[in-house]
């Protein structure tokens, strides 16, 4: 069975081919896959500008489906799916892949799949070199979202714990920018953080011995931002124009250091309350060095496994979307249905069911 995935949530347009044998148990296999990005685009914004976003996906969607079927070697003829990120996301944006996904389709007579974007993400480390095996616990960090699931298989989604404000990432983003770091500021703020002093500043830990599974990024955000209008305001005491390369560097460490420690520590929580030695990494967070660092040392002590998408899958992709349509239909927990009449869901909570 051969399915086409589009994901287009916010600033990624992806589109990506995967098959599998309805008769096998093997995992589906990734057969092609094109990206692109429209970070260079928004950089001039400070971040993304819904409606140029939706435009860009317009432009791009058609060529990148061509040269993912060229590139897999097949004709569209030969797609028995059209998968498509039907939310959470820009509503625009969404748009543009599903109404793509939903004409392609009703043009060739295939039917169409809606995928959850989180659920791409979650699904995403079984096309890296290393899949995972059913049940672990998940740590989902992708944009706005971070969350603890505990996953017994394809479709069974327990909600442990998940941010009540703030999402890790979105910390990473607001103390990129409170620090002069451009867009997209939660890699740069990583990048600098090597450069700097990880115990330079005492940043809260929010909710860090709540009892809990939750997670609070948003005290973090105040606490860093008053303590740059106090390294500021030194500095214009003592006529310098303002924070040196050292107290950027020293920020974004001990900024990083604090969410990276939360993550790590509900992390280890959530295995232990579930008896499960097996953890696994999605979204874009899921890139950051330090993270990875820790989690592997942590889960190395604890003698649990974690796995990882591959770095190129940790952003937004078809691949992801494919993959968890693919595995949904392997699964036998959802059939395609034909291509018509459709809606996108910007918001869309994600627990959809509990496990067995």
């Amino acid at each position: 069975m051969l399915i086409l995935g589009l994901e287009s949530s916010c600033d990624e347009t992806g589109v990506a081919l995967v098959a599998f044998d309805p008769g096998s148990p093997g995992l589906p296999q990734l057969r092609a896959q094109a990206l692109h990005t429209q970070i260079d685009m928004h950089k001039a914004y400070g971040g993304v500008v819904p409606e140029l976003a939706s435009r860009d996906h317009i432009r791009r969607v058609v060529p990148l489906v061509r040269q993912v079927m060229e590139e897999g070697g097949r004709a569209l003829a030969d797609l028995d799916v059209v998968a498509y990120t039907a939310g959470p996301g820009l509503a625009g944006a969404l748009l543009v892949g599903a109404g793509a996904a939903q004409a392609l389709a009703l043009a060739l007579g295939k039917p169409v799949l809606p995928v959850h974007h989180l659920e791409g993400h979650l699904l995403s480390p079984f096309l890296s070199a290393d899949p995972p095996a059913f049940p672990f616990v998940a740590l989902l960090v992708s944009g706005g979202h971070t969350q603890l699931m505990q996953v017994q298989g394809v479709g069974q989604y327990a909600l442990l714990g998940e941010t009540i404000d703030d999402a890790a990432g979105e910390a990473f983003d607001k103390c990129a920018k409170l620090i002069g770091l451009d867009y997209p500021g939660g890699a740069a703020l990583s990048r600098l953080a090597q450069q700097g002093r990880p115990d330079a500043y005492a940043f809260p830990r929010p909710l860090l011995h709540s009892g809990d599974l939750d997670f609070s990024f948003a005290g973090l955000k105040t606490s860093v931002a008053t303590q740059v209008q106090r390294l500021l305001q030194a500095a214009q005491d003592g006529g310098a124009p303002g924070l040196s390369e050292a107290q950027r560097a020293d920020v974004a460490a001990s900024a990083q250091a604090a969410i990276v420690e939360v993550l790590v520590r509900k992390s280890l929580s959530a295995l232990k309350r579930t008896g499960l030695r097996r953890l696994v990494v999605a979204g874009g967070v899921g890139a950051n060095h330090e993270l990875r660092a820790q989690l592997d040392a942590a889960c190395a002590r604890m003698q649990a496994r974690v796995h990882y998408p591959e770095l190129a899958l940790c952003t937004d992709n078809g691949a992801m979307i494919a993959m968890a349509a693919a595995m949904r239909l392997q699964a036998g927990i959802q059939q395609p249905a034909a291509a018509g009449a459709f809606e996108v869901m910007p918001r869309w909570p994600f627990a959809v069911a509990a496990p067995a």
